[in-house]
């Protein structure tokens, strides 16, 4: 019988957990400001890398979401030692940070739907408010 999780899958939902509250509490550089989620964490097979997905609350701008991602990597070995001591892990692995845009594309995507769904029950002649549309894109 195969593993459910394997030690990178339960290390990788650790260092998540563990991320976020260091980044939350730790980093004060303005550049990254308060509204960071760490949505996802990726490491490799000898847990010597790790992948950090983020996402910014605030990102409208591209060029607020470069220089928060710089900033993170130029703050990653502070954070690697603050790791070493909130986790029991013999190697602390090396961080890299990525600018995760799934949830923009998400918002996005569901923001098309409405739209068609709208302009479909206008042309069939149906009254139709954002509430309705939401609610037939559930039904489909």
């Amino acid at each position: 019988m195969a593993k459910e999780f394997g030690r990178p899958q339960r290390v990788s939902q650790e260092l998540q957990k563990e991320l976020a509250m260091i980044i939350q509490r730790e980093i004060k550089d303005p550049r990254v400001g308060m509204m960071v989620t760490v949505s996802g964490v990726e490491v490799s097979r000898d847990l010597a890398y790790a992948k950090v997905f983020v996402t910014f609350l605030n990102d409208k701008d591209e060029d607020a979401v470069k220089s928060g991602i710089r900033a993170l990597q130029d703050a990653s070995g502070f954070i690697r030692s603050l790791l070493g001591k909130a986790m029991r892990l013999r190697i602390v692995p090396e961080l890299t940070f990525f600018y995760d845009n799934s949830l923009v594309e998400g918002m996005r995507m569901s923001n098309l739907v409405t739209s068609v769904v709208k302009n479909d029950a206008e042309r069939r002649g149906e009254d139709v408010t954002d509430e309705d549309a939401a609610d037939k894109d559930k039904e489909d």
